[in-house]
């Protein structure tokens, strides 16, 4: 009995089951005629018909008007670093972040006692060593008189010896005699050549001397060197930025203190694409000087001013399709609110 029940329900849901995909079968069936009816009912489709603004033809030459972003910068910013090292004696009141300085302002003495000690040293060899210049100076002249005495002198000897050969010939001299004035010229002669090593070892004497006067006056000019840089000065007007020094602080030889800012020496750098770079060339591929119009927001106030393109950059950014940035010029002083 258990056997023929499960085989009745089975065939009843069995039953079920395909009268239900019959009916799906249906359905489909139903919907695709309809779509056939549909599409073979459908009409052709209208063109459509758009409305634009036109304006009559004229004309003209036309410029393009480029817009890129950039970043203003200076053309002239100077890394301020030590010259000397030392503890710092004295520093300009405007020594600080944000500081306006002038061309030729003292930015800060480093303690000079050591370079100035340098120099009095330097300048007292100088003096020793010219006063052994004037001394060899001195003794020179002297042995060249002494050699024009005893040339003088073997001068005189030959006439001697002369005179008492010919008193021989005549007999009225003796053979001691011509000797005597023999021995007293080669004496004389002698005499000459000493004199002369004296003058030539004088002569050495000066150009020691002088060579002496000049590696004292090179050491003096090197211990003046380095009492000048023990002194900072402003290479031109601007503005210091990241100072790192305080007055009795201990800088270090080319330390970077600070820097110095020339913010009237205004330029942006932009960069553009490949085709905006064609049009500012010129006929021979030459980077035309195209104005600029440089606008600058500041907190909602637009900043403008004019420039000029003046050059390009050397070298293609990575990813980049332009071969190089261009500047152009902008004056700070020229820079009003929009």
């Amino acid at each position: 009995m258990r056997f023929l029940r499960r085989s009745l329900v089975g065939l009843f849901l069995l039953s079920v089951t395909v009268g239900i995909f019959a009916f799906a079968a249906q359905s489909v069936y139903s919907a695709l005629k309809e779509s056939w009816a549909e599409e073979q009912q459908s009409r052709p489709s209208r063109e459509r018909v758009f409305a634009v603004n036109v304006l009559t033809f004229e004309p003209g030459t036309v410029t393009p008007v480029m817009t890129s972003f950039g970043e203003l910068r200076s053309r002239r910013t100077l890394e301020v670093r030590a010259t000397s090292a030392g503890t710092i004696v004295d520093l300009a009141d405007s020594f600080e972040e944000g500081g306006q300085v002038n061309a030729g302002d003292l930015l800060l003495q480093v303690d000079p006692s050591d370079a100035q000690s340098a120099r009095d040293v330097a300048i007292t060899d100088l003096s020793e060593a010219e006063a052994e210049l004037r001394e060899a100076i001195a003794a020179l002249s002297l042995s060249r008189e002494d050699v024009e005495s005893a040339i003088k002198q073997a001068g005189l000897r030959q006439q001697a010896l002369r005179r008492q050969q010919q008193l021989q010939t005549r007999g009225l001299g003796t053979e001691d005699a011509v000797e005597s004035a023999a021995l007293a010229e080669a004496s004389a002669q002698q005499s000459v050549l000493s004199r002369r090593q004296a003058l030539a070892q004088a002569e050495a004497r000066v150009e020691q001397a002088e060579n002496g006067v000049s590696r004292r006056q090179i050491a003096l000019a090197e211990a003046e060197r380095r009492l000048k840089e023990t002194s900072l000065y402003a290479e031109f007007s601007g503005t210091l930025s990241d100072v790192s020094v305080v007055q009795g602080g201990l800088v270090q030889n080319n330390e970077r203190i600070a820097q110095l800012v020339d913010a009237d020496a205004l330029e942006v750098a932009f960069r553009v694409s490949t085709t905006e770079y064609a049009r500012l060339l010129d006929e021979n591929g030459t980077l035309i000087r195209a104005e600029v119009d440089v606008t600058l927001d500041v907190l909602g106030v637009d900043l403008t001013s004019k420039g000029v393109i003046s050059r390009e950059g050397a070298s293609v950014g990575e990813g980049a399709d332009r071969a190089s940035d261009l500047c152009a010029p902008a004056r700070r002083q020229r820079l009003s609110p929009r």
